[in-house]
């Protein structure tokens, strides 16, 4: 077992709170005013230069704030922050945590009429407020993003399609492969909508009154933020339009290539995406071997693609699954402050 960090974080979090045009009106009702965590490094009053800004994605059912928690035997991200900078292996930087958590129970941080203009928000809203308070390099180049698993996704996603506001992205067990990966989610969560009449309006009216859910309920809920992210329909209630055939379970494979069009594998293929990430100063991938949503697999795929357009990248594995593996930003970290600190 690893020795616990006694030590607290050297630095001071501030809050920032946004009133978000980008999300107002979401189908879900969610709220529009977010908050923001900024987390200073210790000499941030006693210097006056402009710092990196690293931003952190959450995973699904996390919001940033959950970035900033206390852990037994295990790190804060300000914590490890503050290891990595007293190491000498990273300068200081000014960390932000947005919490993008929905009623649907995370976030995939791309748009979506039925969840929100998540990617609107990032760009246009949050970083213009960071720098507007806090004393953060103004260029793509002085900007990193990272996330695991659905903030994975939303990180390497925005390297594609926003190079000009993020220097370098680090994609942690990131969401890829669409077909290994969800579908075969998509009949456990028919399954638990079927208890509820096969309405996802009175499922999630359940979550929203129930005490606890477990495993299968945060799986069809999954479901659902995916379905109300990548393919909304407007008229639906709460946006969410399923891929499937509620009673045999069958690909609709129109709703199905609405999906595919936001896996990382397909928008690789765009011109666009392409030269995004030629655009970016570093990218890391990493998933581990025993990824139980194969996961490494998607991965693999992207890393080759990767190499075979000649677009720059770092790709790990490692002996490991997918939770539990906060230990693998001692990689990235690291990775993310060469790629945008200045020479």
């Amino acid at each position: 077992m690893p020795a616990h960090p006694f030590e607290p974080p050297q630095g001071r979090t501030e809050t920032l709170v946004l009133d978000s045009r980008a999300l107002a009106g979401n189908l879900l009702g969610d709220p529009a005013r977010r908050t923001i965590a900024v987390y200073l490094p210790r000499d941030y009053d006693q210097t006056h230069v402009e710092y990196p800004l690293f931003v952190a994605l959450a995973s699904f059912t996390g919001s940033g704030l959950k970035l900033l928690g206390w852990q037994p035997f295990g790190e804060s991200v300000p914590q490890r922050v503050d290891r990595l900078v007293a190491s000498g292996a990273m300068g200081p930087v000014v960390l932000a945590f947005p919490d993008c958590f929905t009623s649907l129970g995370g976030n995939q941080y791309i748009d979506s009429v039925a969840v929100g203009r998540w990617e609107a928000f990032l760009v246009d809203e949050m970083l213009p407020a960071i720098a507007a308070r806090f004393r953060v390099r103004r260029d793509a180049g002085g900007r990193a993003l990272l996330g695991r698993s659905s903030g994975g996704y939303g990180a390497l996603v925005h390297g594609m399609r926003h190079a000009d506001a993020w220097g370098a992205v680090a994609c942690h067990s990131g969401d890829m492969a669409f077909d290994l990966v969800y579908r075969p989610d998509l009949p456990k969560a028919l399954d638990v909508l079927a208890r509820h009449g096969g309405s996802p309006a009175a499922f999630v009216e359940h979550v929203r009154q129930a005490q606890r859910i477990g495993p299968e309920e945060t799986t069809a809920l999954m479901v659902l933020a995916l379905s109300a992210t990548y393919d909304p329909d407007p008229a639906a209630p709460l946006g969410v339009r399923l891929p499937v055939d509620s009673y045999t379970a069958e690909i609709l494979e129109e709703r199905w290539a609405a999906w595919l069009r936001h896996d990382p594998l397909r928008l690789v293929e765009e011109p666009a995406c392409q030269a995004g990430l030629r655009r970016l100063r570093g990218l890391f991938l990493d998933c581990g071997t025993r990824d139980p949503y194969a996961l490494h697999y998607g991965a693999r795929a992207l890393a080759r693609r990767l190499t075979s357009l000649g677009i720059a990248h770092v790709h790990e594995e490692f002996d490991d699954g997918h939770s539990g593996i906060d230990y693998r930003l001692d990689r990235s970290l690291p990775f993310l402050y060469r790629s945008i600190a200045p020479a």
